[in-house]
């Protein structure tokens, strides 16, 4: 003999009536959204992204000697381990005088990592570094240095973060100078930065 089927009972609920049933009373009733008509003669307003009057398309026009030149916590890490002096080697890269600049967020950043990074901390109050203010509150170092970047297209970023990379490559006319074989390198910098285009 074969044992009855059991079938599966779900959990009922009850059914509520929607507020534009007929059944309710009309001062209850919900009221029937009227649609605006539009007007033809109306202008038609959108937002475009403004793009900085120093881009040339992806050509940047504000870079130029002296190079500003925005440093992370890591390239100084980096630079100690690589036993390379910061501002002689921008300068080795780039051909030309470079000022390294320091926000309060990355300056921050290395007071936090504590005695192990004593090093770089010194090598941060440096006096050929110069120091940016920062005016917003307790801030990731990475989104600082984006905004910053974004906002003034002066600015090289010197950075060896993969995920900051990715951020600025995203950003255009932002040169990356980063570290490999022991020397810095600069991604995206075209050739022809210091003659003039007409």
């Amino acid at each position: 003999m074969q044992g009855k089927q059991k079938t599966k009972r779900y959990a009922t609920m009850k059914r509520m009536i929607s507020l534009k049933d007929q059944r309710i009373k009309e001062t209850e009733r919900a009221k029937a959204k009227e649609k605006k008509k539009k007007d033809p003669s109306q202008l038609k307003e959108r937002e475009v992204t403004k793009y900085p009057s120093c881009l040339f398309f992806q050509y940047n026009t504000q870079l130029g000697p002296p190079y500003h030149i925005l440093v992370d916590t890591n390239f100084i890490n980096f630079s100690i381990k690589a036993k390379l002096d910061i501002v002689q080697s921008m300068m080795d890269c780039l051909y030309a005088k470079c000022i390294p600049y320091i926000t309060d967020c990355v300056m921050a950043e290395i007071e936090k990592l504590g005695m192990k990074y004593r090093v770089a901390l010194r090598i941060s109050k440096d006096p050929r570094f110069e120091r940016l203010p920062c005016t917003h509150k307790g801030t990731y170092a990475d989104d600082c240095l984006v905004q910053r970047v974004t906002q003034h297209k002066c600015y090289i970023l010197a950075t060896v973060d993969r995920d900051l990379k990715r951020r600025v490559r995203k950003i255009p006319g932002v040169p990356i100078m980063y570290i490999s074989n022991h020397r810095y390198n600069i991604e995206r910098m075209p050739d022809d930065y210091g003659a003039p285009r007409f």
